[in-house]
This record gives C-alpha cells, structure tokens and sequence, in this order.
C-alpha cells in the first residue's frame, strides 16, 4: 500500500437506525452514563454518541451492587451487577438530557426507557423527546430486579410481547427507536426478528448475562453482598465478548433481519470494537471498561480506529460494517449430502444454504461411531501390547537370579 494510502484521514462518521453519530463509540446505558454531568464529560473527551441510563419508575438501588471476577491475576476480567434503572428523579433527567443536548448538539443523545404499560410509555416517550433525546433504547435486556416485574428481560425472552410493545413505542415515537436485546436465550435470532417485526429501526445487544459472580465462602453468601443476603446479577466485561460476537453475527448473517446494529458486550480497546464493526455493528457501546479506567480510553479507541481504517484501506465506516459476515456460518445438520474437497472454496449456493460445515444427522452419527470404533480398537491393541511387554519381561527377582548365576559360572579356558 502506498504512502498516500496511508496519509489519508477516514471519516469516522456513522448512522445506526438513522441515529447520526461523528464516531461509532457511545456510551451504553449504565452508571457512567447516568447524568448530565458524566455525559458531559464523555462528549468532550471525544464519545461519539451516549445512552442515558434507563429512565422510568422511581426504584431504591442498594449497596454494594458490584462484584469481579478475577482470571489468573487478572482483575475485573469479567464484572458484574445487581444495580436497577435510574434512581434520579424523572424530571431531574429530563431537565438535564435539554442542557447537555443544547452544549452538543452534534452528538446523539439515546434515552433508554423501561415502563409497563402502554399508557406509561407513551408519556415517558412523548417527555424524552420533548427533553430533546435523538432516539430511544427499549430495555428488554436488563437480567434482574426489573424483570420480576414483568419488564427487562422477561420481555425480551418472550417473541410476542417483545413485539408488541416495540409497535407501541414506534407508534408514540417520532425518533429512531433501538430495542436492546437480552442474551439470556438459546437463540438471539427470533428475539431480533420479532423487534423488527414491531418495527424498530435498529437493536443494540447484548445486555448482561444473568450470573452469580462468586460466594463469599467465610459468610456463605454469593457476591456482591448486601448485608447477608445477595441475588443474581449482570455479568459483563471483556469475559462476555465471544458471546456478544457471535449473537451480533448471527442476526448480521440472518437474511430476513436486516436491521442497524449497536454492538455491545466487552468492548475494552479499539481491536474489539474492530471486530464488532466487522460482524454487522455500525456502533459501539462501552460501559465496563470506562467504569474501570474512565472517559479517556476512548481516545486509544479512536487513534486505534482510525490506523487501522488507514492500513487497510477503509475510508469510511459503512465499508468495514458486516465485512466478516459472509464467512461465518453456523454449525448445523443439513439434507445436503455435498461437501467441498479439502482446500477448496465452497460455491456461493453451497454457502448461502450452509452446505458446509453441515452434514447430514446421519453422515455425522456414522462418521462419530467410526471414530469411537477406532478409538476404543487402539485403546485395546495398546493395552494388550503392554499387557504382552509386561509378561515378557522378567521379574526384578528373575533378574537377580540371573546376575547371579551368569557371575557364578566359569569363564571359557578356566577352571572352576
């Protein structure tokens, strides 16, 4: 690549759902992201764009809320939560989500919600808009504390609901609305077709994954702790990031899917938000990582961005999203009895139905008692010829009696 190559600078600008952004990081709805102030302070160290911790019922947040996992010295590996939507006055937030829109109105302001019924997320929409939000965020992700009240996650485990009070929210809308999905399911797939289908304009995934992070094994309680009682929290973190990669491919390679995608779910450097970028994300979401070392990271991750861009030839964001799609297939049975020749490329028809890896339930049950057949033969032939080495082998007493007798006996030419 020439040196001309190199010196251009890539324009970093970006769209998810029709949210315009100068940059594809944002700050995801969570504890940095929970006031005026702290959005504030992200935009002017360079976030691009910034998810207002969910606004709706007030609710009590205890302490302590937070817990790590700590991996072979390394900690905060993984995080986790037990902390609820906002426990700031509606109004509060409201008032404050007008000034920082005013102080930057280049960077978008998206207000996660969180309601029950269809009366309430009609006003506390028609208010964030009227505050001056650039989009919404549904919360159908959230793993604790709000989902035993039949919001958060329990309705984003449930297709139908999912999309009917996404289609309310459309309806009372008059910006792009997001539905932030859950990965607490077996399959993201259904779950982001039904939000298109209750027309939303795009999805952001994953939230956290419902988890005990550790116990504490003097007071016998799970972690984090409050007073002598604990529950399931959110796990996030870098620890989450090869499952937030997959569900985002996966609805980035689901045909019928189509929709924007803000990507989320150990985001901690510029190399990871690459490879959301590369699977489908046209955005970015960052909590942990500025929880831990705070709003100047995204300075590295816009350097880093923006040197990777230039060396591979990527001058605008549009030209990376879903560019690692295409090879990623799933691992699945299939009717197809084709299989490409070893190093050979698979046809796109071959491809498009995932032809390969695939095969039949019957080819691989056969090819799988093969190998144990196999596997057990040498097992036993490897038994048996230890068996036969052993029997051969002399006794060390045999041994003995031998060195013995051979020193005992005469040498040729002697006499005894």
């Amino acid at each position: 690549m020439s040196d001309a190559t190199h010196r251009f600078t890539p324009d970093l600008s970006t769209s998810t759902g029709g949210i315009k952004s100068p940059n594809p990081f944002w700050l995801a709805s969570a504890p940095p992201a929970n006031s005026g102030a702290q959005i504030q302070r992200a935009f002017e160290a360079g976030w691009g764009g910034a998810v207002w911790k969910t606004l709706g019922a007030p609710i009590q947040n205890v302490s302590s809320r937070f817990g790590g996992h700590t991996i072979r010295g390394v900690h905060g590996a993984g995080f986790t939560n037990i902390e609820l939507i906002t426990d700031r006055p509606l109004e509060v937030n409201l008032r404050e989500i007008a000034e920082t829109k005013r102080l930057f109105p280049k960077n978008p302001i998206i207000v996660s919600l969180m309601v029950e019924t269809e009366a309430e997320w009609r006003e506390i929409i028609k208010k964030s808009i009227d505050a001056g939000a650039d989009g919404l965020e549904l919360n159908f992700g959230c793993p604790h504390g709000m989902c035993e009240r039949g919001m958060g996650s329990a309705v984003g485990q449930e297709p139908k609901i999912n999309e009917r009070i996404t289609s309310w929210a459309v309806k009372y809308s008059t910006v792009p609305v997001l539905v932030k999905l859950t990965p607490n399911v077996s399959d993201i797939v259904p779950h982001g077709l039904a939000a298109k289908r209750g027309g939303a304009h795009g999805v952001s995934l994953i939230n956290t994954i419902k988890s005990i992070i550790s116990v504490d094994i003097d007071r016998f309680v799970p972690e984090p702790r409050v007073g002598n009682l604990s529950s399931n929290g959110g796990y996030c973190g870098s620890a989450v990031k090869p499952i937030a990669l997959h569900m985002v491919a996966a609805l980035a390679r689901e045909k019928d899917f189509g929709l924007p995608i803000s990507g989320i779910g150990g985001v901690s450097n510029w190399r990871d938000a690459v490879e959301f970028i590369l699977l489908g994300s046209s955005t970015v979401q960052v909590c942990t990582e500025v929880m831990l070392r705070g709003y100047g990271v995204v300075e590295d991750m816009i350097d880093g961005l923006e040197e990777y861009m230039r060396t591979h030839g990527f001058r605008t964001i549009p030209e990376m999203v879903g560019k690692a799609v295409p090879p990623f297939q799933e691992w699945a049975t299939s009717t197809s009895t084709t299989r490409p020749s070893r190093g050979s490329t698979p046809t796109s028809a071959s491809a498009a139905s995932c032809a390969w890896p695939r095969a039949t339930t019957a080819r691989t049950s056969a090819s799988i008692r093969r190998n144990i057949r196999a596997s057990r033969a040498s097992t036993r032939a490897s038994a048996s010829a230890a068996t036969s080495a052993r029997s051969c082998a002399p006794s060390p007493a045999a041994s003995r009696w031998r060195r013995s007798t051979t020193a005992s006996r005469p040498r040729p030419g002697t006499s005894s």
